[in-house]
Formats: C-alpha cells, sequence, structure tokens
C-alpha cells in the first residue's frame, strides 16, 4: 500500500481555511475538533493562515469565524489577533469602497455606464485591485481619471492591451483601478458577454454606498472567463461566492446558457459550476442543486483540481486548453473575424509569458 503524500504547511492551511467556512451540517464532533485545532494556533501559525486567507481574498470571513471561536474560548491573547487583522483588512476595505465609489461617480456624472465586476462579488471581503467595467471610449476615460483624480497609467502589458484595460494607480489608494473599456476576456475576444453588462447590470447597496454590478449570468461568465481561460486557478473566494449564488436561487440557468453558448464558453461555465460544487460537497458532504444541463455539459469537475502556490489549480493542458479550442471555433462559426484572431493568440501569449518567467523570473509586461 503507497504511503500517503505529506501535506505542505500551506496545503494543511488551505484546508483548515475550507473548513472554516464551508463546515458540514450538525456535525458537532467535527466542528469541535476544529474549533481545538484553531484554539492551539501559535502566532506564526496564525500569521499564515491570514495571509493565505487574504490571497484568497476570505480573511474578513475568516477572522469573523475565528472570533467567535477565540471568544467563546475566553481566549483574550487570540481574540486580540483576530481583532487586529480584522480591524486592519476593513480598514483597507473602506477606503478602497471610497474610492471606487468616487470613481463610480465620475464616470456616471460624465455621462457614461460603470459596472463594478469581480470586487464585489468577495463581499464582506474585497479583492487586491478594484475592477470596472464601461463602454466608453479609452481616451475618454483615461482624461476623466488624469482629471478628476490625478491618476498615473500603469505601464500596459501585451495582454493588457489586447484585453482593452487599463491600471490607473490613484493618490491615497494602494490598490490599482483596473478598467475595461468596451471588451471582455484575456484577449478582448468577447464582445457579447461586455455588451450586456451594462444593460443588465443590476443596483446594489454595499456598506452604505450604491453601486451598479453584473446579473447573476454575467457575474458567473466574467468569473469562467478569469479562471477557466486566463488564471487557470480558483481563489477560496470563487467557491464561496459562487455557491452562494448558487444557493440563493438568483441564478436563471436557461439565460446563463444561451448567453454563455452565444459567447462560446458554455463548457466552460458548466466545468466552472461543477468544480464549486464538488469542491463545496468535499467539505460539506453536498454540493450545490445544478441542473442536468449544467452537469451533461461540464468537461471536468473537481477530481481534476489540485492545491499549489497559495491557490486550487486547473489542469491546463489538454482540459483547458479543449475549452479555449471550443470558444474559438464557436468565434470562427459565427465569422467575428477579429475576436477569432484576438482569442488566436492566446497561446503565444501564454508561452512568451512562460519563457519571460523563466528567463526572467518574471512575466511582466507579456501577461
Amino acid at each position: 500500500m503507497p504511503k500517503p503524500v505529506a501535506l505542505s504547511a500551506q496545503h494543511e492551511a488551505m484546508i483548515a481555511l475550507s473548513r472554516l467556512l464551508i463546515p458540514r451540517q450538525q456535525d458537532a464532533q467535527t466542528r469541535s475538533g476544529l474549533e481545538a485545532e484553531i484554539g492551539t494556533l501559535g502566532k506564526s501559525k496564525f500569521d499564515e493562515l491570514a495571509e493565505l486567507a487574504s490571497l484568497n481574498h476570505v480573511i474578513v470571513r475568516v477572522m469573523e469565524v475565528m472570533l467567535g471561536i477565540f471568544r467563546e474560548a475566553h481566549d483574550d491573547e487570540r481574540t486580540q489577533w483576530a481583532e487586529a487583522a480584522l480591524a486592519t483588512e476593513r480598514a483597507r476595505i473602506g477606503n478602497a469602497l471610497s474610492f471606487l465609489d468616487a470613481v463610480c461617480a465620475a464616470i456616471t456624472d460624465e455621462g457614461y455606464d460603470a459596472t463594478v465586476i469581480k470586487s464585489l462579488d468577495h463581499w464582506p471581503d474585497i479583492g487586491s485591485d478594484l475592477d470596472l467595467y464601461t463602454s466608453a471610449r479609452p481616451e475618454e476615460i483615461s482624461r476623466l481619471m488624469q482629471r478628476r483624480f490625478q491618476a498615473r497609467i500603469a505601464a500596459r502589458s501585451w495582454g493588457d492591451r489586447l484585453a482593452c484595460k487599463w491600471n490607473f494607480n490613484l493618490p491615497g489608494l494602494p490598490e490599482a483601478v483596473e478598467i475595461h473599456m468596451g471588451r471582455l476576456g484575456q484577449t478582448g475576444e468577447q464582445l457579447a458577454i461586455a455588451a450586456s453588462v451594462p444593460r443588465r447590470a443590476q443596483a446594489v447597496s454595499v456598506a452604505g454606498r450604491h453601486f451598479r454590478v453584473p446579473s447573476s449570468s454575467d457575474r458567473l461568465m466574467i468569473s469562467t472567463l478569469q479562471r477557466m481561460y486566463r488564471h487557470f486557478y480558483f481563489r477560496l473566494c470563487d467557491i464561496l461566492d459562487s455557491a452562494g449564488l448558487a444557493e440563493s436561487g438568483s441564478i436563471d440557468y436557461q439565460d446563463l446558457e444561451r448567453s454563455a453558448k452565444t459567447a462560446g464558453i458554455w463548457e466552460g461555465v458548466a466545468t466552472y459550476l461543477v468544480i464549486v460544487s464538488d469542491y463545496v460537497q468535499q467539505y460539506r458532504g453536498d454540493g450545490l442543486s445544478l441542473p442536468a444541463p449544467v452537469r451533461n455539459s461540464a468537461r471536468f469537475g473537481g477530481e481534476l483540481i489540485y492545491f499549489a502556490r497559495s491557490f486550487l489549480r486547473v489542469p491546463i493542458l489538454p482540459q483547458s486548453a479543449s475549452l479555449w479550442g471550443t470558444q474559438l471555433t464557436g468565434l470562427l462559426r459565427r465569422r467575428e473575424i477579429e475576436s477569432s484572431a484576438r482569442l488566436g493568440l492566446l497561446p503565444w501569449l501564454a508561452t512568451a509569458a512562460a519563457v519571460g518567467q523563466k528567463i526572467t523570473g518574471s512575466d511582466k509586461g507579456i501577461w
């Protein structure tokens, strides 16, 4: 019988985060054991857990759970650790939200649309940068950002140029404001999704501020593009956010299928949802209630996902590569020549990034 593979400390930390945030229902013994483990954390282990939670955009949610455990145990020392981590993150989020509100207001004041994509999906956490979509022309938004916020335009990589996105650095804001303009997708190939985002956006209130965010279908397609077609990894927040969206009952699966097929990414969306469901089932004991068309269209599931370098990794070859091929075939079939040409550059871009990473230790300027 083969010996079990020893898990890295970081992998064990990811398992702990998952157990905290995807608890098994009515399993008091398991919960008690987990609370006992958390209650014996030393400061260095606590800091490692907090760092991984931050990278996975779940630090507020994790610290709230841990704070409850520490307070119930009357553990004053660890309570102070969690309170300090929570206060620091909430201060960052408060500052980021004030800027996000101001940027959205400035764009809409000029008569343009502004939809917050990705960043508010993680609430009560937020991401490491602030993402927006607008159909306005780049030169108009660039002038506005420089005039209203004294923003500096960050250097743009080849990937940024293809994707039609700009990063703006604002005084007083540590996070970059990343604005996608007129296109979505790694190479800017997605015009169908981009066109639907402002038209179908919904108003939400976050911490007393009002924003427009994508519809549930558009939100899932944007997440799929990011995870299954670009980064090839999931953060833990993606699992929690998408599972919460599915269990809220707000997803119109017929609309999602129709929209995703128009964009050529239905198989990717279905695979994304099945991966989320399988990961939840691994920790909770039951997965998501997904319609048959979703499960039947998925190319693979959570059995192929593995942990490495802080995140849950998606295999690129041949699984994700086949999804890219299906997307490209769909664009060619619909004779979307420019979008097809853009998407066809992706393997070359990825290869250049990999070579740059190997030679210089960075893919800066490429990806």
